[in-house]
């Protein structure tokens, strides 16, 4: 049985009837009612948006908030058209990488961790922030601290996962600023593969070939890409093991 990641109350199911505004999806639930939710996902999802996908909502009970649902998964095929659920808030993933961090299950990749600070300055004139910012444990051989940048993934061709679906101007930055802290400090790109149908990750040249290039370079100094994925469920996610990189 797999390693249940995080545990929640479980999610309301629908159907997409559109996405619009980027931010915004109308889902018809299953007692015909229909709502709007929030998108935290504000990329193309390539592959993903079908009217009347199946899909999954949570809900807020907060008054500060405009729209008390938020878009979590969508239901897919896969090669054997089996259903595939894969999790599209863009802002969940830095939960997973972080609880995935603090049970230890990157330690051969990371060594042995002291402290974990979230958004922490970097990169020239301290203009960008990092996802994750570790200190090692004494016992660990690397003294380094690592730099770790998130990369919510959810883009797939046949078998392999790929990153990005879209050209992103920010995503080739983060590469260059991981690339220039090499080798004072470690550096760790985490492509947080959020569905199970992914046996290997690789760039998505197609979608941004610039980015394809600098993945590779900083590859090459030495940054370290840790495919992480994930198989989502309607009241958890679990841990689907670090992938290959093709």
């Amino acid at each position: 049985m797999k390693e249940r990641i995080i545990e929640f109350d479980p999610l309301i199911e629908g159907v997409l009837i559109k996405r619009y505004k980027r931010f915004l999806a109308d889902i018809k639930l299953e007692s015909g009612k229909v709502v709007t939710a929030h998108c935290a996902n504000t990329g193309p999802m390539k592959g993903l948006l079908t009217e009347g996908a199946k899909v999954r909502i949570s809900v807020s009970h907060s008054n500060k908030r405009k729209l008390p649902f938020t878009w979590e998964q969508i239901c897919v095929s896969d090669t054997n058209n089996d259903e595939v659920w894969v999790g599209i808030n863009t802002l969940f993933a830095n939960k997973l990488i972080k609880r995935v961090i603090e049970k230890n299950l990157l330690k051969e990749i990371l060594g042995e961790i002291e402290t974990i600070k979230s958004e922490v300055p970097y990169g020239k004139d301290k203009k960008s922030r990092i996802d994750f910012f570790l200190t090692p444990k004494s016992s660990n051989p690397d003294n380094r601290n690592i730099y770790i940048e998130v990369k919510n993934t959810t883009w797939i061709k046949k078998n392999v996962a790929l990153f990005p679906d879209t050209v992103t101007k920010r995503g080739q930055k983060h590469l260059i600023e991981l690339k220039e802290i090499i080798p004072e400090s470690k550096s760790v790109l985490i492509l947080c593969i959020t569905r199970n149908d992914a046996s290997l990750f690789a760039p998505g040249d197609d979608a941004d070939p610039l980015y394809g290039s600098l993945f590779r370079q900083s590859v090459t100094a030495g940054m370290i890409p840790v495919p992480c994925s994930f198989q989502f469920h309607k009241d958890h996610v679990s841990w689907n093991g670090i992938k290959p990189l093709k």
